[in-house]
């Protein structure tokens, strides 16, 4: 279905959904965040850490549009928690990557989002195939948009 151009209610209710969604998403992580000790920025970017497997304090900055500072204070609050740890890369000792301690995130992580999964799973078994393709799609396609526009916001 292509939505015709001047359907302003249809467009207007899906921009409301997506408003909820974002900003409950944010406040699930936010609460999710503290609970595991740790602020929803910490909890996020630790999130990006593991997601790249490592990455040096400068992939992070890159990623993240903060300044140096912020990331290596980001990591100095995750270190101490002991949920990454720095280590010199073999061929050049001046750079440091960050490597999560996956064992230690999951510990603190994983009670938290299994009521989440559970639920997530039992909503999609609600859908069809071809509706969680096309959800799959969206999600995909709109997460690819956000990346493009916050690296322009963050080159600027």
């Amino acid at each position: 279905m292509n939505l015709p151009p001047n359907n302003t209610e249809i467009l207007g209710a899906f921009r409301a959904a997506s408003r909820l969604y974002s900003d409950n998403s944010i406040l699930m992580h936010e609460a999710i965040a503290r609970k595991a000790g740790l602020s929803g920025t910490d909890h996020k970017y630790l999130g990006l850490i593991i997601q790249n497997s490592s990455v040096t304090a400068g992939e992070l900055s890159n990623l993240t549009g903060l300044t140096s500072g912020a990331v290596t204070g980001v990591i100095d609050r995750l270190e101490k928690k002991k949920l990454v740890k720095r280590q010199f890369d073999k061929d050049d000792r001046r750079r440091v990557i960050i490597v999560p301690n996956t064992k230690a995130v999951l510990k603190i992580l994983e009670p938290l989002f299994t009521e989440l999964q559970k639920k997530t799973e039992d909503l999609l078994s609600s859908f069809t195939e071809k509706e969680i393709q096309a959800i799959r799609r969206y999600l995909t396609e709109a997460s690819a948009i956000m990346k493009e526009i916050t690296s322009q916001l963050n080159n600027e």
